[in-house]
């Protein structure tokens, strides 16, 4: 049995191997960065994965750090290239090989060489935009540089019940929208359709178009698709950048809402879509949007009845008014009044012309009716001011 020994002491013969090896030596090396986090000034140092790629394929991956000593080497270089330092720039840095006992091997950054400023991944997003835009005139424009596609400026239905979500499964991402949309405070119910493939590596960018297609063979089933995936490195994202999936996803027929990384990333196709940042995010839109119609709906059904309320009663107040003035019109209240009725062969008398001399009358007062006979009629001089 071979002898045993210490982690630690294993680690230490390794440390001393690589410091025998790379002792003093420094080298100048261009590759891409990825993972790059926020600065916290509460740590001396900042971590950084250096990558060489080819084509779709991950050549080399390593660990690196800014000691505090080189940190300020970051602030040179987004003051001179007015470039901040985020992942997927293509850096040329001096470095020097170290083994740390508790960090494992690192190349430890000595200097920028400031004359680089856009990483690999950068230079081919810019590259696919531009394609984007001259190769697809007719549903891609910049204006105002804001980037306007036929999908995202689709109207978005008033009421979202059935969605298509597109995403990796047993991810975060899945679980994330599905979690929010589940148990949303409001109780809505979702019919919500799977359409499960993989959203990160070399070939995720075919397979997320092969399911987009699927969708559109059944677009009438669907309000709209939602794709959406967890953070990750801006390398993960790589797949949402590739032309073929963005110039489809620009002219989808039905509105697509993404949310496929951290407020810090913002991928190709987020520009040709509608992009929400998470799934969390994407979700709680949805969620809001329904509850913008509920509203308008219990709005619009409160006004009718306060428009029917109104109606009944001005209906109410013009029939009081009517009662009014058919009970001040009516006989009874014409004779308390001290006037009198004139009637010939029970007919009211209101064309004094229908009267003769000689003909037989009724005077209706309030208590008593007289008959009598006309033996005299002539006209008055004005009318009576009564």
């Amino acid at each position: 049995m071979p002898q045993k020994i210490r982690l630690s002491e294993l680690v230490d013969q390794i440390n001393e191997t690589l410091q025998q090896r790379f002792a003093g030596e420094v080298f100048w090396i261009t590759a891409e960065i990825t993972n790059v986090k926020p600065q916290d000034y509460n740590r001396p140092y900042r971590f950084v994965t250096f990558v060489e790629k080819e084509g779709n394929i991950t050549k080399a991956q390593i660990n690196g750090v800014f000691w505090s000593n080189a940190l300020p080497q970051i602030d040179e270089f987004e003051r001179v290239t007015k470039q901040s330092f985020v992942s997927g720039l293509e850096l040329t840095c001096k470095v020097r090989v170290s083994f740390n006992n508790r960090y494992g091997l690192q190349l430890e950054v000595l200097e920028i060489d400031t004359t680089y400023t856009l990483g690999k991944i950068e230079i081919e997003r810019q590259q696919t935009l531009e394609r984007l835009i001259k190769e697809n005139a007719a549903t891609i424009k910049l204006v105002d540089g804001q980037f306007k596609t036929f999908n995202n400026t689709l109207s978005l239905p008033t009421l979202i019940q059935k969605i298509a979500l597109v995403t990796g499964p047993n991810s975060d991402g899945q679980r994330d929208f599905k979690k929010e949309i589940e148990n949303n405070k409001h109780e809505y119910k979702f019919l919500v359709e799977e359409f499960l493939t993989q959203v990160q590596g070399d070939n995720a960018q075919t397979l997320i178009l092969q399911q987009l297609k699927r969708i559109e063979q059944r677009k009438e089933n669907f309000d709209l698709v939602v794709i959406v995936r967890g953070g990750g490195s801006q390398m993960d994202f790589k797949p949402f950048d590739d032309y073929e999936l963005s110039k489809y996803a620009a002219s989808f027929p039905i509105p697509i809402l993404t949310g496929i990384g951290h407020d810090r990333n913002t991928s190709i196709i987020d520009l040709m879509c509608f992009q929400h940042k998470t799934p969390t995010k994407v979700a709680t839109f949805i969620i809001d949007n329904n509850f913008a119609f509920e509203t308008e709906i219990l709005d619009l059904e409160e006004r009718f009845y306060e428009a029917v309320e109104n109606l009944i009663q001005n209906a109410r107040e013009g029939l009081s008014e009517m009662k009014r003035v058919v009970k001040s019109s009516s006989p009874s209240t014409i004779l308390n009044r001290g006037f009198a009725i004139v009637t010939m062969n029970n007919k009211i008398i209101i064309d004094p012309r229908n009267i003769t001399e000689k003909s037989s009358i009724q005077i209706l007062l309030r208590n008593e009716t007289i008959y009598s006979t006309v033996t005299k009629k002539i006209k008055n001089e004005r009318d009576l001011d009564l």
